[in-house]
């Protein structure tokens, strides 16, 4: 079987971490036996600190901020802080097959990852394997530890964010090594408050990282991008922004092997965290039909409502496996991408559609503020564009299997 090269997955570099995980909800079959304690106390965590906090989570400014620095500091007292970091920069180091079953708890809400220091695993697996030495010193503790913020700027206004070879962002080269970028990116979860920022640009024929500070001259945050009416994702502009050699992010022109490496894992994460959303709206909507009456009984008692609980579960217990089976080929350093355009596909449907059953359960209650339930339809919906709509992974899927199908015996 081909091996993915140079895959960007979690090291299993703290056994120990291994012990202390354990199963989640829906019959969840292939934890360790035993090992319930750890993915408890993160659901718990999420649950009782994370969720009340969401609203004021959602809001942004100062008020979130200091609700953020609270959330960050009882996860480090709990013993919850960046379990899936590498030790060598202040994580706990459980391997992704292991941190997967927690991806799920802690993704139930969608601050859930920052809350517990995870959100940042993508850029120090990045960082801790491409950037230069003096970056990985200066920046990494910093951002593992939470107190530096990171964000990923590849997708361009008017330029097909599936597409990276029309980037227009551009980078030169100055005499002195240094490089100077000019260019807009947009849909940039987190850049509002960001310190660093990893953009891809042109330089010539090719595409390259860079890593830029965001208090660098010429770096401007252009505007808040509501999604279906929340924010959360922001455009930005590097008018002439100057950065030393050493915040190239890997070697010049490679910027496209090392942005497949964050993807694989990146959609995998993705996946598991709408597992645990549509976990949360499903039990949402199995409380209301069990406790909301009509004048003829329950709602649980309709056979109208009992097919959406079947087909919302249905699609949860068939969607999980494909998910866990992404996550495991890549952390074997396996070929992915049929498994993860698979999953992907099925974990954005599944979200949407359990959400919406969640929704219409409830009834107008299902759209007002009361519940999570419209961010999870919000989040559901916008799954399906996120890393790569669905169209791009089906027909990728498609062309692959097709290609290496060896025909009717």
């Amino acid at each position: 079987m081909d091996r993915a090269q140079g895959a960007l997955r979690l090291p299993n570099t703290n056994p120990d971490a291994d012990a202390a995980l354990g199963p989640g909800p829906f019959g969840l079959p292939d934890c360790p036996p035993g090992a319930v304690g750890l993915r408890g106390r993160v659901a718990a965590f999420v649950r009782e600190r994370v969720m009340p906090a969401e609203p004021v989570l959602d809001a942004g400014g100062p008020a979130a901020h200091a609700a953020s620095r609270r959330l960050r500091a009882e996860a480090k007292d709990a013993g919850l802080w960046a379990l899936p970091l590498p030790v060598e920069w202040g994580g706990q180091g459980v391997p992704l097959s292991r941190y997967a079953h927690l991806a799920e708890a802690e993704g139930a809400s969608d601050h859930g990852p920052a809350a517990l220091g995870s959100g940042s695993l993508l850029d120090v697996l990045m960082l801790s394997r491409h950037a230069a030495e003096p970056v990985r010193e200066r920046y990494l503790h910093g951002i593992a530890a939470g107190e530096l913020r990171t964000c990923y700027a590849m997708t361009e206004p008017d330029t097909p964010g599936t597409d990276p070879a029309l980037t227009a962002t551009r980078a030169e080269a100055g005499p002195d090594g240094t490089w100077t970028l000019h260019g807009r990116k947009w849909f940039i979860t987190g850049a509002g408050d960001a310190d660093l920022v990893t953009v891809m640009a042109r330089t010539g024929d090719d595409l390259t990282l860079f890593l830029v500070p965001t208090s660098a001259p010429g770096f401007r945050v252009v505007r808040e991008l509501p999604v279906l009416g929340v924010g959360g994702q922001w455009e930005i502009e590097l008018d002439g922004v100057t950065v030393p050699s050493d915040h190239v992010v890997g070697e010049p022109g490679k910027a496209l092997r090392i942005a497949g490496e964050r993807l694989g894992l990146g959609r995998v994460l993705r996946c598991l965290r709408w597992l645990g959303q549509a976990e949360r709206a499903f039990d949402l909507m199995c409380v209301r039909a069990r406790s909301r009456s009509q004048s003829s009984g329950p709602l649980a008692d309709r056979q109208l409502v009992q097919q959406l609980v079947f087909d919302a579960l249905l699609a949860i217990r068939t969607t999980r496996p494909l998910v866990y089976e992404a996550a495991a080929r890549l952390e074997a350093g396996d070929d992915a991408r049929v498994e993860t355009g698979l999953a992907k596909v099925a974990a954005a449907r599944m979200l949407q559609q359990v959400a919406d059953a969640a929704i219409q359960v409830h009834g107008a209650a299902g759209l007002g503020p009361d519940t999570a339930l419209p961010g999870l339809f919000r989040m559901g919906r916008a799954a399906r564009l996120l890393d790569g709509p669905d169209e791009l992974h089906i027909a990728a899927v498609a062309r692959r299997v097709l290609r290496d199908h060896g025909g009717a015996t």
